[in-house]
């Protein structure tokens, strides 16, 4: 069986789709839902990359990543990161390559960009995601972002042609 992962943006057509991915319940406060990803996505628009996760024509995740967010917030441009702001995998879908699959796509635009490198927070703690993260090669960078910890993923840079 020969699966078709794709990221598609979110339209009228698939947004239902989109606000049904649910994580599991012991997960749900670890990440916020799908609808408030998308509220922040029309209020920060000029950063936000919201995304459907599909494998073939089945929605199984939601992702949203942001590009030259300016993460010291002062205004002054300094410190501009791009990174996963967001990853919602399908409680009934996870476990399949998902998560890996999503990290893996914002990484390649990161690159196609011109970034080096892939900021993602996550909530510390056992039932967290930073054991993913980790496999994923993610190391913290000793920062939080409110009550969460900052990680890093380094980045070849894209070839150029």
């Amino acid at each position: 069986m020969t699966t078709t992962l794709r990221l598609e943006k979110i339209t009228p057509g698939n947004f239902d789709a989109a606000i049904g991915v649910r994580v599991r319940p012991d997960q749900e406060h670890l990440v916020a839902p799908v609808v408030k990803s998308l509220a922040e996505a029309y209020v920060h628009p000029k950063t936000a990359w919201p995304r459907l996760i599909l494998d073939g024509d089945r929605a199984v995740g939601f992702l949203m990543a942001f590009f030259d967010a300016d993460f010291a917030g002062d205004g002054a441009g300094k410190d501009l990161r791009s990174g996963l702001w967001r990853l919602n995998i399908a409680a009934g879908e996870q476990g399949r390559g998902y998560g890996r699959f999503a990290v893996d796509a914002v990484a390649a635009e990161i690159r196609r960009r011109g970034g080096t490198r892939l900021t993602v927070t996550w909530h510390p703690g056992d039932d967290g995601p930073e054991g993913f993260y980790a496999g994923l090669g993610f190391r913290p960078t000793g920062e939080t972002s409110g009550d969460q910890t900052v990680g890093e993923l380094e980045l070849e840079p894209c070839p150029t042609s």
